[in-house]
């Protein structure tokens, strides 16, 4: 797990693909965080991924690192607790001016079940599970 945060990390940006009916969105994002144990990400529950989420939480998410890229394939659970909300916008300070921890915008979802693959066209690919 401290891999696959480490390389979303670095990368910065990663998109994130959801399932709206039987049509597949894929958007930017950029936060991610560890907190309990457990990698998260955050988004706001007035948006429409988060309604995507909700109705079919299995995702994957991909994102390139210099010559290297990820996939990784999971469920997102919703983590209520102030406290997964507070240390995701500890992390990201520049979110505390759109979200604020309790607000009943701010969502964070910790990926379960989640099989990442990083890949690269100069050795074999590494997969991680957690």
């Amino acid at each position: 797990m401290q891999e696959v945060y480490e390389f979303l990390k670095k990368a910065g940006t990663y998109y994130i693909a959801t399932i709206d009916g039987d049509q597949p969105r894929v958007r930017p994002f950029g936060t991610v965080n560890i907190f309990d144990g457990k990698l998260y990400i955050q988004t706001g529950k007035k948006k429409n991924c988060t309604k995507q989420i909700m109705a079919n939480p299995k995702v994957e998410i991909c994102a390139m690192n210099g010559g290297e890229w990820i996939r990784v394939a999971a469920t997102l659970v919703e983590d209520p607790r102030i406290e997964a909300q507070q240390s995701m916008l500890d992390a990201y300070p520049s979110l505390q001016g759109m979200y604020k921890a309790g607000d009943g915008n701010n969502v964070v979802f910790y990926l379960k079940d989640a099989e990442a693959t990083i890949s690269s066209f100069a050795g074999p690919p590494k997969t991680y599970k957690f």
